[in-house]
């Protein structure tokens, strides 16, 4: 069998599976489905669309046994006429990227690193270990499951840099290694089922969750990007001090001027905000800096002979994210930036965490959104996210975060309960 997957607006995987002896058709004229039952697509009263399974993302799924191999094909979705249907996530990256090709650039490189908790099952939040930053554990059950997962990584060609235990007890982390954007957004969703996969396969529960622990670190997708035309690295420049091209510089701009917009799509859940709180690693403070840790954009330190890793961090975004709308509204952003020749702010070297309001306002860093109501608000009136996303994903993005915000601000929460009730 071969199974279609393709992505709802907030991303979650929809799939279908299509017997072997129908996969010419499907790869010359696609397979239809209603999409009036898929988050975010058609109404109901024009809810035919089109699956067409791109060939170049064929792979066999490692857990399925070998006898009986299934494998797997990434779709983009059109309408019944053959057009690009405006509301596929992949679309709209796809005709992000295509912005950036007419503007000379060949490639958009992402590099993301992906953080999740194990816990021994889904309806606790009990950690499989107390380890911490890079612990060695002596649980040999967390060695196996890593282990395991990154073999089923490598066996969907999705390659692996390294992978370490991360600061919150039982987090971990395995970093792929960087790739042009749209094959990164299809190994994001690739990876988060592989992880819980694996996870499931020992009878425990991997979560992406921003933030499933009070007083613990959350979960943080930080996305490494860097242009490139043709080999060269548009970002490198070795006359400038600090290794930055112009096109960099803007493009850093860019993203810090947008950011505060963006946050609805790279940080789209209620949870999103429970981790993007002072103290836990997690930048809250719109600027950059060639080492601090504390800023929304961090540039890693250039290594002689390295030309062609000069890049930069943004450290907002979590693993949460549908990947296809982040990376489009990330990179539109950017090129925002070199198209109006933005100007960059000086680094910000200091730690942000330990300023005051008040020496935060004198030097003009501004937060991002506190909340998802917040981000909605901003999100809303942005006009690049309407360019990046298209009308149609605009504004069914909204409408849906919209719906989320209001139930979970009517939700009477443990925490009320346990200390209001006793005193009021």
């Amino acid at each position: 069998m071969i199974r279609l997957w393709f992505v709802d607006i907030v991303g979650q995987v929809k799939s279908f599976a299509v017997a072997p002896r129908e996969m010419e058709y499907a790869l010359t004229s696609g397979m239809g489905f209603d999409g009036s039952s898929v988050t975010g697509y058609q109404d109901i009263e024009e809810s035919d669309m089109i699956a067409k399974p791109d060939p170049s993302t064929f792979r066999l799924i490692p857990w399925r046994p070998k006898d009986q191999p299934v494998a797997r094909m990434i779709c983009d979705v059109t309408t019944p006429f053959g057009e690009p249907y405006e509301g596929d996530p992949r679309f709209v990256l796809k005709r992000a990227i295509k912005r950036a090709n007419d503007m000379g650039f060949d490639h958009f490189y992402i590099g993301p690193e992906l953080e999740y908790y194990l816990f021994k099952d889904d309806k606790t939040l009990e950690p499989l270990d107390s380890g911490s930053y890079f612990d060695l554990t002596d649980q040999d059950i967390i060695s196996d499951i890593r282990r395991d997962t990154i073999l089923g990584l490598e066996d969907m060609k999705i390659k692996v840099e390294y992978s370490h235990h991360e600061v919150g007890p039982s987090q971990h982390e395995i970093d792929i290694r960087y790739g042009d954007a749209l094959d990164m957004a299809d190994n994001v969703i690739t990876y988060r089922i592989i992880v819980k996969k694996i996870a499931r396969r020992y009878g425990h529960y991997a979560t992406f969750m921003p933030k499933p622990l009070f007083g613990k670190p959350g979960n943080g997708m930080h996305v490494h990007q860097s242009l490139f035309r043709g080999t060269t690295n548009a970002f490198f420049d070795a006359k400038d001090e600090q290794h930055l091209s112009e096109d960099a510089r803007h493009f850093i701009a860019g993203q810090l001027h947008y950011a505060r917009e963006m946050s609805a799509v790279l940080n789209q859940w209620v949870n999103s905000y429970k981790r993007l709180v002072p103290g836990y690693e997690a930048p809250c403070y719109i600027a950059w800096s060639l080492r601090n840790r504390s800023a929304l954009i961090r540039v890693p330190l250039y290594h002689p002979g390295k030309e062609y890793a000069t890049r930069l961090e943004l450290r907002n975004p979590d693993p949460a994210c549908n990947p296809y709308l982040s990376f489009a509204v990330m990179l539109h952003a950017g090129l925002d930036g070199i198209e109006k020749k933005m100007p960059l702010e000086p680094a910000m070297d200091k730690n942000l965490y330990d300023l005051t309001a008040r020496e935060r306002m004198d030097l003009g860093i501004k937060s991002i959104p506190d909340s998802l109501g917040r981000a909605i608000d901003l999100a809303e009136n942005s006009d690049l996210l309407r360019r990046a996303l298209g009308d149609h994903v605009f504004h069914r993005f909204i409408e849906l975060k919209s719906a989320e915000w209001d139930q979970y601000r009517m939700q009477v929460s443990p925490f009320e309960v346990q200390t209001m009730l006793p005193i009021l």
